[in-house]
């Protein structure tokens, strides 16, 4: 701990993913959110190109209307990859900062998509010996990769929608209009959704309701990760779960789901819709009857185990009906770092289940302390 006795935690955010801007927004909120009694907080940003740093006074995390924020510059700042380092090293002259700012006690990642979600950041901060919130390198990554949250949430008896997985072979995928097999495409049938299969934010993501739209959204999908998933459309409504690890080391526990509904005039839940248009709306907790609200919650925490998550997770399904007419409820992914942005569903599930922004916060930091064996904040 600090000379304070606080706790000094390192919130990273940024990074060299399309999602940048989110985790931005993230990260202000989690800042916003550590009670200052007790910790010490170190805004590590992480910039588009790569860079570590201790950023500038007056950062903005934030979006302005239309303007997203974006880690620029600061103090340049480095993980050290040996445990006895504590933590962060300054770059460059460090007469005004020491070691008072730069070793820290647990890690806090606000960081989705690549190079933060994937376990790659989680494999370095292992490396570090640094506590760190969140899932560690495994449920990271296959979390992250869409192909492999399927197979291993189907190996767990949880429903899949019907999909194929594409691999850009030298740039051939992009280039070829019959990527797709006339058989899948019968299967499939339209509208399909075209995706990255490691992205989130709804990034490079194509609702394809024509086949001659296909290699465009392929190209646009290959663009942002070289593998892609076509997935067939699952109708239903949109609910997502919230999943926190257990109180000493107790099982998972859910949160109340949520739906989101789309207003009318939006044709889908693209980023737009999430981040930059009032296009949907939120119902928190979700109108369900109690027996569908318990088979959500059970299906989040199976999925959530299935996946060897730790610390949180959200769960996206679709609830509709399948073709024998009964009740179904399918995944449609796990994210290990949902969005912590001030109209982020994850928190609003915990706040709408009894656990507040601050508490919810705590309970992360608390769990990671505890997974390394470490006393929690007090």
């Amino acid at each position: 701990m600090s000379r304070t006795g606080r706790v000094r935690v390192a919130v990273v955010f940024g990074g060299r993913s399309a999602e940048h801007a989110i985790s931005c927004v993230s990260a202000g909120s989690v800042i916003a959110a550590l009670d200052p009694e007790r910790y010490e907080v170190v805004p590590v940003g992480i910039a588009r190109d790569g860079r570590w740093v201790l950023p500038d006074p007056g950062q903005r995390l934030a979006i302005a209307g239309s303007e997203l924020p974006e880690v620029t510059g600061g103090t340049a700042v480095s993980l050290v990859g040996d445990p006895a380092g504590r933590g962060l090293a300054v770059l460059g002259p460090t007469a005004a900062i020491g070691p008072a700012l730069t070793e820290v006690d647990v890690v806090f990642p606000v960081l989705h998509g690549a190079y933060g979600e994937d376990g790659t950041i989680q494999g370095l901060l292992e490396m570090s010996g640094l506590p760190y919130v969140g899932s560690g390198v495994l449920a990271s990554a296959a979390s992250m990769d869409k192909e492999f949250t399927k197979k291993l949430l189907a190996a767990s008896g949880l429903p899949q929608g019907d999909h194929v997985v594409l691999r850009d072979a030298g740039g051939a995928l992009t280039a070829d209009p019959d990527a797709l097999p006339a058989a899948d495409r019968e299967r499939l049938g339209l509208p399909v959704f075209v995706k990255p299969s490691r992205a989130g934010s709804s990034i490079g993501i194509t609702k394809v309701t024509d086949w001659a739209q296909f290699p465009e959204a392929v190209a646009t999908a290959a663009a942002v990760d070289a593998k892609v998933v076509v997935e067939a459309a699952v109708p239903g409504r949109e609910i997502e779960c919230g999943v926190l690890a257990g109180r000493d080391g107790g099982p998972p526990e859910a949160s109340l789901p949520a739906e989101i509904r789309l207003r009318p005039g939006t044709d889908w839940y693209d980023f737009a819709a999430k981040y930059l248009e009032d296009a949907v709306e939120f119902d928190v907790p979700a109108d369900l009857t109690p027996e569908q609200t318990r088979a959500v919650r059970e299906a989040s925490c199976r999925a959530y185990l299935a996946m060897d998550c730790e610390g949180l997770a959200r769960v996206d399904f679709f609830l509709g009906t399948g073709p024998d007419g009964r009740e179904r409820l399918v995944v449609n992914e796990v994210n290990t770092m949902p969005g912590f942005t001030p109209i982020s569903m994850f928190p609003r599930m915990w706040a709408a289940s009894g656990v507040s922004y601050p508490e919810l916060v705590d309970r992360l930091v608390d769990s990671a302390l505890a997974r390394a064996g470490r006393p929690a904040a007090r």
